[in-house]
C-alpha cells in the first residue's frame, strides 16, 4: 500500500499541474450541456495517462483504472459545467488570478473547474502508483449537473458497471479554507422544479370584466400555497418554499393571456418533498378553477429530485483517515445545505460520501456566495481535495467495502 509520506511529497508536487487544470476549465466555462472543450480536454488527460475513457450520449465522460487485480470497484466523480452569469473582474477583495473566456456570459460561479481539477490529479497519482493497488477505479465526469441534463446519459453508463461505493467534493464558500466535511446523513437537498402558466384571456385594462386576468390567478396561487403548505407539510421536517418569478404582461393598460410563475422547493426527507410537489400542483389546479383559467404544467415538475445523504460506515472510514492525515482541525462538521445535487442519484445506487471542502479565504476574497458573479476559489485547497480523494480510495482497499449487514 502506498505509505503516507510519499503520498505527501507526491500530492505538493502535483500543486501547479492542478492549479493549471483549474484554469484550463475556468477560461473555458461552457454551460450545462455543451462542455465540448471541457470535455475534450479531460478526455486528453486520461487517456494520456493510460486511462481508457468511455464516452456517452452527450459530453460527459467515464475513465476506467482496472488495476487487473480484485478489489473494490470505487466510482470517482466530478461534475463539468459552468453557468450562464457574467463573471466580475474582481472577487470579494481583489482582482482574481483567472476568468472566463467569455466573462459577459459564462462563468465558474460554482467550483466544478475545482472539482474537475482535483479529480484529474488524483487519477494522475492513484495511475502512478496502479501496481499497489486492487479493483476497479471510475472517474465519472458529468455532464450539465446544473440543469440536469447529464445525469440521466451517465446513470445509463454505469449500469453496465457494478460499483461498491462513490466519491465526489463539493467545494464550499461558507467553510473557511483547507477544511473539509465529511459528515455522515443528510448534506444536500432534495428539489423540485416550480414552472407553470395560469391561462386566461387577454383584454383591455379598463374592463377586467370582460378578461380573465391570470395575474391574480398566480397572486391567488401563492397565498393558497403559503397556507396550504403551513398547514400540510410535516412540522417535523423541513421544506422550503422559494418562489422567485411571477412573469404576467408589460403594460399598465393590458391584460395578458397568461402568467408565469417559478421557483422551487428543498427537502432532506424525499417523501415529503415527494408531498409538497403534489401540492404544488393540487393548489395551483383548484386556484385555476375557481378563477375561470387553466393551468399549464412544465414537464420537469413531474420530477422529484433527490436529498444526498452520506453513508455512515463510509464517512466514518475516512473522517478517521483524513483527522489522521490532514491534523488537527481540518475535518470538521458544517451544517446541511440547502442546494441540490445529482450526486445524490449515485448514493442511491451505492452508499458514498460527497465531501464539502472550504474555500473562504478573506486574505484572498474567496468567500463569495456560489452563483454569484464574485464567487472564487481559494486554489491552495486544490491538493486536499487531490489527497482526500485518493484517501478515499486507500482507505476503501484497506478496510473493505460496506458489510451488507452494516
Amino acid at each position: 500500500m502506498l505509505d503516507e509520506k510519499t503520498l505527501t511529497a507526491e500530492v505538493a508536487a502535483l500543486e501547479q499541474e492542478v492549479v493549471g487544470h483549474r484554469r484550463a476549465v475556468h477560461r473555458m466555462a461552457e454551460l450545462s450541456g455543451h462542455e465540448v472543450n471541457t470535455s475534450a480536454y479531460v478526455k486528453q488527460t486520461l487517456e494520456a495517462l493510460g486511462i481508457p475513457v468511455r464516452t456517452m450520449e452527450g459530453t460527459g465522460l467515464l475513465g476506467i483504472l482496472d488495476t487487473g487485480r480484485p478489489g473494490p470497484h470505487i466510482g470517482l466523480r466530478a461534475d463539468m459545467d459552468a453557468l450562464p452569469l457574467p463573471e466580475d473582474v474582481c472577487n470579494l477583495s481583489r482582482e482574481r488570478v483567472v476568468r472566463s473566456d467569455t466573462p459577459d456570459k459564462t462563468c465558474h460561479a460554482c467550483g466544478h473547474d475545482a472539482h474537475v481539477a482535483m479529480l484529474l490529479g488524483a487519477a494522475k497519482l492513484l495511475t502512478a502508483h496502479k501496481d499497489d493497488l486492487c479493483g476497479i477505479i471510475y472517474f465519472a465526469f458529468e455532464s450539465g449537473e446544473e440543469n440536469g441534463a447529464g445525469i440521466a446519459p451517465m446513470l445509463k453508463t454505469l449500469d453496465d458497471y457494478q460499483i461498491d461505493t462513490f466519491w465526489a467534493i463539493h467545494v464550499l464558500s461558507a467553510l473557511p479554507s483547507g477544511t473539509i466535511c465529511v459528515s455522515a446523513g443528510p448534506r444536500m437537498a432534495g428539489a423540485a422544479i416550480i414552472s407553470l402558466d395560469f391561462i386566461g384571456r387577454g383584454g383591455h385594462g379598463s374592463r377586467p370584466d370582460l378578461s380573465i386576468n391570470p395575474v391574480f390567478c398566480a397572486a391567488n396561487y401563492l397565498v393558497n400555497l403559503a397556507v396550504a403548505f403551513q398547514n400540510q407539510i410535516d412540522a417535523n421536517e423541513t421544506v422550503t418554499l422559494g418562489v422567485t418569478s411571477i412573469q404576467g404582461g408589460e403594460a399598465a393598460n393590458v391584460f395578458p393571456d397568461s402568467a408565469k410563475v417559478l421557483g422551487s422547493i428543498r427537502f432532506f426527507n424525499r417523501d415529503e418533498g415527494a408531498k409538497a410537489a403534489g401540492i404544488l400542483k393540487e393548489v395551483a389546479t383548484d386556484t385555476a378553477k375557481y378563477l375561470n383559467c387553466r393551468v399549464e404544467f412544465d414537464p420537469r415538475m413531474e420530477r422529484v429530485g433527490n436529498p444526498l445523504v452520506n453513508d455512515g460506515y463510509y464517512a466514518g472510514l475516512i473522517g478517521e483517515r483524513l483527522q489522521t492525515v490532514l491534523g488537527e482541525g481540518h475535518v470538521v462538521k458544517a451544517e446541511p445545505w440547502y442546494a441540490s445535487e445529482s450526486f445524490g442519484y449515485y448514493l442511491m445506487r451505492s452508499p458514498g460520501v460527497m465531501a464539502h471542502l472550504g474555500i473562504r479565504n478573506e486574505a484572498l476574497g474567496t468567500g463569495a456566495e456560489h452563483h454569484n458573479s464574485r464567487f472564487d476559489v481559494d486554489e491552495s485547497v486544490l491538493t486536499t481535495g487531490v489527497r482526500a480523494t485518493v484517501e478515499y480510495v486507500l482507505t476503501v482497499i484497506e478496510k473493505g467495502v460496506k458489510p451488507a449487514n452494516a
